[in-house]
């Protein structure tokens, strides 16, 4: 009965912990937090019926494919890429979903920008007509009142450790398996070099 009550408690304890850290690993950037609790975020959605998101506050990102510089504003031209719900940063590992020409208003040296990755957030103007190539695709539009510029950078992630519940002496025990029948250790492996935004 001890030994029960002990691995609901520890596992009641484990959950609250993992919720935690979880919401601690939430860090959206300050420049792009923008006004609104949910930004709109889904660009197929907005496609499907632009008129319904006019003047909402919506957030993307992906990388800069162009970047043309107006009279009293820039604008970039994004290849749109999911964004990642713990920093809103584009998801590298994602494929494009689709176009938007963001307005800067103000000037953005084009080698500042091209080809780099960025996450705006701003006022939906609507959807028109571009070209990528010689095809014509609709672009979203989007007045710009926040925007974060992400270096790309490689980090190393080593295998995750192996959890495993069992029993030491008179209650249980919840620790890492080295995978040689012993608790304590970490599994070997190599580590994967993997591209990130920072």
């Amino acid at each position: 009965m001890n030994r029960q009550l002990n691995y609901c408690l520890v596992s009641k304890v484990l959950f609250l912990s993992s919720a935690l850290f979880l919401a601690g690993c939430v860090s959206i950037p300050e420049s792009i937090k923008g006004t609104s609790a949910t930004p709109v975020t889904d660009l197929n959605r907005v496609f499907v019926a632009p008129e319904l998101y006019i003047g909402q506050e919506g957030r993307f990102g992906g990388r800069v494919i162009d970047v043309k510089n107006l009279q009293s504003s820039t604008q970039l031209e994004i290849a749109v890429m999911p964004l990642s719900q713990y920093d809103a940063a584009p998801e590298l590992r994602q494929p494009s979903i689709g176009r938007l020409y963001a307005n800067v208003m103000h000037f953005l040296d084009p080698t500042d920008y091209k080809n780099q990755y960025v996450t705006v957030v701003g006022t939906i103007k609507g959807v028109e007509s571009g070209k990528v190539g010689e095809a014509t695709y609709p672009f979203l539009r989007i007045d710009v009142t926040g925007m974060k510029r992400w270096t790309l950078t490689q980090q190393v992630i080593m295998p995750a450790p192996v959890m495993t519940w069992g029993y030491y002496g008179d209650g249980p025990y919840w620790g890492y398996h080295n995978g040689y029948g012993g608790y304590g250790g970490y599994p070997y492996g190599a580590g994967q070099v993997v591209p990130v935004l920072e």
